[in-house]
């Protein structure tokens, strides 16, 4: 048995978003249904309902930035109970059984991990992701959202906030380091904020010289343009951890040799084709070039736990669903401080 609900939906491959309704299923023993509340606007929605990544399916109901409250609950779930705030990340399932699971490292499930929307969920059917009005999912794969964070501030959390979170912990951002964030965006601006809440001297590293402003408030130490190459001359052995929020082609060189020696550069956003690095530029200094994704769910919860200890959320601008469009097209001009969050009551 299913229920019917209300969302917005892309009906094929970069055509407009348009509401329609969608079957969500019946609560099973270990699931919880949750009246969504708000949902992120991340550039990855974008990219897939545009048809840029392959393996798209029509139509698609992105959005994995989800909050809610919990409005019923299955008869074996011990996690939640009617009434709790939850939200929802980038996944709503995995094989439970690899190292990784096991690990609680879900992200890496060495079957698939299944994505919150746009993937094929273990009882064969098309996952729907927040731009709706309800979702439901097992309790194991939902978080609790902490009572010091709003609820709209606290959807880009669940993929944003995580994904800058899981490298700054991992590469030890704190006291004594040197960080610089590549970009201020939606990944980035909480990459700033994050970085700060953990103690470490934080620089950002961007082509916008009007962001400046909006960097110290979120919390930067330094800010350097990058519209002009020689400032990296400047930077020279500078940072312990650069992180890359930018799908940017960037002169990798130039930003490794603004590491120190052993340093770490991550990569959470890539361009879409191949980049050229010589690496010498990683073997003189004993320098690393990593790639990061989001993390698990508990180190999504310790994350969201975090940021409400430090009393932050992402910094949005709440749209109604008819904006979707519009939302889409100024994400891809940069034109947003810094996460669109949909409100799902006027879906």
């Amino acid at each position: 048995m299913t229920t019917t609900v209300k969302a917005y939906a892309v009906p094929a491959a970069n055509a407009p978003l348009e509401p329609t309704t969608i079957e969500r299923r019946s609560v099973r023993e270990h699931d919880v249904l949750i009246e969504i509340k708000y949902c992120g606007v991340c550039r990855s929605d974008i990219h897939q309902a545009h048809g840029d990544w392959p393996g798209g399916t029509f139509p698609m109901v992105p959005g994995h930035e989800i909050t809610g409250i919990v409005t019923e609950i299955g008869s074996s779930v011990t996690r939640y109970k009617v009434g709790d705030r939850v939200g929802i990340g980038c996944f709503v399932d995995s094989c439970r059984e690899c190292e990784h699971c096991l690990a609680g490292e879900e992200q890496f499930c060495l079957k698939g991990q299944t994505g919150t929307y746009n993937a094929v969920g273990r009882d064969g059917e098309l996952t729907y992701g927040g731009y709706s009005t309800h979702i439901v999912a097992d309790e194991n794969y939902v978080l609790r959202i902490p009572e010091g964070i709003a609820l709209d501030e606290a959807a880009p959390l669940l993929c944003a906030g995580i994904t800058l979170y899981s490298p700054l912990k991992l590469w030890g951002a704190g006291p004594g380091k040197k960080v610089a964030i590549v970009g201020l965006g939606g990944l980035g601006h909480m990459g700033v904020k994050i970085a700060h809440a953990l103690g470490a001297e934080v620089t950002v590293l961007s082509h916008s010289e009007g962001k400046q402003e909006d960097a110290k408030r979120l919390g930067a130490d330094h800010f350097h343009s990058t519209s002009d190459d020689s400032v990296f001359e400047v930077l020279e052995g500078t940072f312990d951890l650069i992180v890359n929020t930018t799908s940017a082609d960037l002169p990798l060189g130039a930003y490794l040799s603004a590491l120190r020696v052993g340093g770490t550069m991550v990569n959470v956003s890539a361009p879409p084709h191949a980049v050229a690095l010589h690496l010498f530029a990683l073997i003189a200094r004993r320098k690393r070039l990593v790639g990061s994704m989001m993390g698990g769910i508990r180190e999504t919860q310790e994350m969201l736990d975090f940021c409400a200890a430090h009393g932050f959320g992402a910094e949005i601008e709440l749209i109604s669903a008819g904006q979707i469009n519009e939302a889409f097209d100024r994400v891809l001009k940069s034109d947003v401080r810094y996460r669109f969050v949909i409100d799902a009551s006027t879906i």
